[in-house]
């Protein structure tokens, strides 16, 4: 264990956030936080650093437990720059650097044993920090992250706040914590430096909790889902998706064992109604005890209801509805892009992705005439209607109130049909009356869809539209778009999303190319993985040539294994044999995992770090010899 959360309580005034809040956190998890806005993610972050005390419960961590933590605004120094900001995580690094140095002088001077015993135990401790090699991490990670050579000498405070982000998360994956906690970590990161992410986390070796809205990010990092809803939390393992299928299974078996009880429950009352007074009272008042005893079950509720994006029936445009011709896209005389080609058939949806300042955005503006294209042609099919959603919100009227923002689409309509529509996106009762600038991002991100989706247009052209909304709701509107008979256009970071409502990949690339791809994005990456390898395949054969060695040809010999026939019957019997056997270990083995497991949670080993080390060394041992006899188990099935 590092640290434990249990029967945490945590309200805020009279509004109650978490309500009996248990979790526990072990070595090398890779674990993602989630659940609606405002379900109390982070405030449980804010609980495990100190940074807030719970009403009621205990946090139990581990000695001298070093927590490292992504905030959502990041402050440094005036006079850094992007690449001291960075190697400020290597504070100790830096120390020792300085001590050794004043040794190296102090030595050259006035030589003793001690002295060189000091050095001694410095350079160890140096090497052990990976002193030689912590520069070369930092730049890696900076490049990784966005942050180009030619941007390492920018001073901190010259930064957006999107940037310094960036730069406050490379410093926490350097600072050598035991566990990550990382509060929406790709909020400000392009797909490129997502999937860089990914891969570091992927092949980090220590304990890292996410909370993040980005499944697909999820899917790919994490081996352990922990959900907050109503206050409480609890537990899968896997990656989302794996969690999606088991939290349907669990609340399919609450459902029923619900529904079992109280039907139970009620032929009981029935029957100490009718006999509480009568000759079978005894058996009456029997039951009665029984009822008051029993631990009720609770109904399987959502935290909220997260809206109702279900979008109104549209006229229908042309087949073609739209066709870009060799299409360059910039402001004047720069060029952002170019060589843009594609047709978009009714009911389809492009998906528009790349890196930051590629063009996406002016893409999308220079498709709805708001920019002059550079050169080429864009051309709308027949009774095109086009509504268009910017992830800046800047269509919303700050002053209005949310009732009168809706109207300026629906002039005509009656308070009530706007009420009820409102409805459907949360705006429930007073609430319609809010002014607009007092809503928060995510509120704000339903209006603007509602407006879009009452305004009942048949081309939808969106800019991120998923930003500011939570995971139920962003399920909500991908089954909306899904169900949606009209032609969608949409530039999304949330890749879940595309595979969701995708059907063609619009990329932008950092030369100024771009590449179509018939398929959701998925299958584009999938796709451009298998290139990418290709490629290097290439090149190493272009390396290999240069030597002087034998080039590949396009089939490559394959050592042939021993066939079956040419081994005897009797090693034949010793073969299956040996696999039989490794068939029942396997399973004994991972059962005695699973206990390990167990054993991890329980309080009493929790508690006592050399019982968890002892525990965890066995899991360790377990494990391999898991991993090992598969091996042996897939080599023998070859022979």
């Amino acid at each position: 264990m590092l640290f434990r959360l249990s029967e945490i309580y945590k309200s805020y005034s009279a509004h109650d956030i978490l309500r009996g809040l248990t979790f526990q956190i072990n070595p090398n998890e890779k674990v993602g936080l989630v659940g609606r806005n405002g379900a109390g993610k982070t405030t449980a972050f804010r609980l495990i650093t100190g940074e807030e005390t719970p009403d009621e419960g205990d946090i139990v961590k581990i000695n001298n437990l070093k927590l490292g933590l992504l905030e959502q605004h990041v402050d440094f120094s005036e006079d850094e720059t992007v690449h001291t900001a960075a190697l400020s995580a290597f504070k100790r690094i830096h120390d020792i650097e300085a001590e050794m140095r004043r040794l190296e002088i102090e030595m050259a001077e006035n030589f003793s044993d001690e002295i060189l015993n000091q050095y001694a135990e410095l350079q160890t401790e140096f090497e052990h920090a990976d002193g030689f090699s912590y520069t070369a991490r930092a730049e890696s990670i900076l490049l990784g992250l966005g942050f180009s050579k030619e941007n390492w000498e920018t001073k901190t405070k010259n930064l957006s706040g999107g940037q310094k982000n960036r730069l406050g998360l490379a410093r926490l994956l350097l600072s050598g914590t035991d566990i990550l906690l990382l509060d929406e970590p790709t909020n400000h990161l392009d797909v490129n430096a997502v999937e860089w992410l990914e891969s570091f986390l992927q092949s980090y070796d220590k304990t890292f909790v996410i909370i993040s809205h980005d499944r697909y990010f999820l899917d790919r990092v994490c081996n352990r889902i922990i959900e907050i809803e109503n206050g409480k939390a609890a537990s899968y393992n896997g990656n989302y998706s794996k969690f999606l299928i088991e939290r349907e299974e669990r609340r399919e078996i609450q459902r029923r064992a619900f529904e079992n009880q109280q039907t139970m429950i009620a032929k009981n009352e029935d029957f100490i109604r009718r006999n509480i007074a009568g000759q079978k009272t005894k058996m009456a008042k029997s039951r009665r005890n029984m009822l008051e005893r029993i631990e009720r079950i609770e109904a399987v509720t959502a935290d909220k209801a997260q809206g109702n994006f279900v979008l109104k029936k549209i006229e229908r445009a042309g087949n073609q509805v739209l066709t870009v011709e060799d299409l360059a896209i910039g402001y004047g005389e720069k060029v952002l892009a170019k060589g843009i080609s594609f047709s978009l058939l009714r009911g389809e949806c492009l998906g528009v992705i790349g890196g930051n300042g590629t063009g996406k955005t002016t893409f999308l503006k220079t498709v709805l005439g708001d920019i002059r294209e550079v050169s080429g042609k864009i051309i709308w099919g027949a009774k095109t209607d086009i509504g268009y959603y910017s992830q800046q919100l800047e269509e919303l009227n700050e002053n209005n109130e949310i009732i009168v923002e809706l109207r300026r689409v629906a002039p005509l309509a009656e308070n009530g049909q706007l009420r009820g529509f409102l409805a459907r996106f949360l705006f429930v009762g007073d609430d319609v009356f809010k002014k607009v600038g007092t809503l928060s991002g995510g509120e704000k991100g339903r209006l603007a869809l509602a407006k879009l989706i009452y305004s009942n247009k048949n081309v939808l052209v969106l800019d991120e539209p998923t930003n500011h909304l939570d995971i139920p709701s962003r399920e909500a509107l991908e089954s909306a778009l899904e169900a949606y008979e009209g032609t969608i256009i949409t530039v999304s970071h949330d890749r879940y999303f595309l595979d969701k409502v995708s059907t063609q990949i619009l990329s932008f690339e950092e030369n100024g190319a771009v590449e179509i791809f018939d398929g959701d994005y998925s299958q584009y990456h999938e796709e451009k993985e298998k290139r990418e390898a290709l490629a290097r395949k290439n090149a190493n054969n272009g390396k290999e040539l240069a030597r002087g060695a034998t080039p590949e040809t396009s089939e490559p010999k394959i050592e042939e294994k021993p066939k079956v026939d040419n081994l005897s019957k009797n090693q034949r019997q010793q073969i299956e044999n040996r696999i039989k056997q490794i068939e029942k270990e396997i399973p004994a083995l991972e059962e005695k995992m699973s206990h390990l497991t167990s054993q991890m949670s329980v309080p009493e080993i929790a508690a006592d770090h050399a019982k968890l080390l002892e525990v965890n060394k066995q899991f360790d041992q377990t494990e391999k010899q898991v991993q090992s006899l598969y091996a042996e188990w897939e080599k023998l099935l070859e022979n």
